[in-house]
């Protein structure tokens, strides 16, 4: 990857191919988009136009087609190989998705013309986080959902990570942070509409294993450092 941008950190070459994988597909994405379906509720929003922000190689794609049925599927990325792969992933699985290279804080759209914005695993690339967010707010549509899954601080800052990882350091965020700045936006939602998730993939000290293995039981939320924040936040107004 030979790209450059000043508010995105692009991804490393170890990183890239994992964005590829099953794994990532299966225990990361899937695992995701289900928990952001329960924080919505029903009925689900269906149909109308979603935008994949950080789409990356469009494994989203069929995962997002199921849930939410969108009429509009656009994909929006800076990385030019990831887009001729989220091409190819979106031919593979016959969804007509429309790609944007561009960037989170700069999005080439009108206002009020998306009625969800999916944000996964995205926003800890992004230097301009509060000119992104704000992006978003403007693209929505009033009473438009952000479906916003995010990794904290305490996991992008740790080893596992910083060893395979690249990330801007400086503006990394606690779940509290993360919703601190949606609210400050403008962004509505009760706590009915959050979840802390503690995968074993985002336990970078020991993944979980002592835990699986009976040898402990997992701390209750309060008594550790969240590692991932997910998010069902509304733009207030009418859809």
């Amino acid at each position: 990857m030979n790209y450059a941008s000043p508010t995105y950190v692009e991804e490393t070459r170890i990183g890239f191919r994992f964005l590829s994988s099953f794994v990532w597909q299966h225990h990361v994405l899937r695992v995701a988009i289900n928990d952001l379906k329960r924080l919505v509720g029903q009925p689900l929003p269906q149909g109308g136009t979603l935008l994949d922000v950080g789409c990356g190689q469009g494994r989203s794609f069929r995962l997002l087609q199921e849930a939410f049925q969108p009429q509009r599927l656009i994909g929006l990325d800076a990385d030019p190989r990831s887009l001729e792969l989220s091409r190819s992933e979106a031919e593979k699985e016959r969804i007509a998705a429309e790609l944007i290279a561009g960037d989170c804080a700069s999005i080439h759209l009108p206002d009020a013309s998306v009625d969800i914005v999916f944000c996964h695993q995205t926003f800890h690339h992004l230097v301009e986080q509060e000119r992104a967010l704000a992006e978003f707010w403007r693209v929505l549509k009033p009473g438009g959902y952000l479906l916003f899954a995010e990794s904290t601080k305490a996991y992008i800052d740790s080893w596992v990570i910083r060893w395979f990882f690249r990330h801007p350091m400086h503006v990394q965020k606690s779940a509290d942070g993360y919703l601190d700045m949606l609210r400050r936006q403008g962004f509505r939602f009760e706590d009915r509409h959050v979840s802390l998730p503690y995968l074993w993939w985002s336990r970078a000290r020991d993944f979980g294993l002592l835990e699986r293995w009976g040898v402990r039981k997992p701390p209750p939320p309060g008594q550790r450092e969240e590692t991932l924040v997910n998010v069902a936040a509304r733009k207030p107004g009418i859809a």
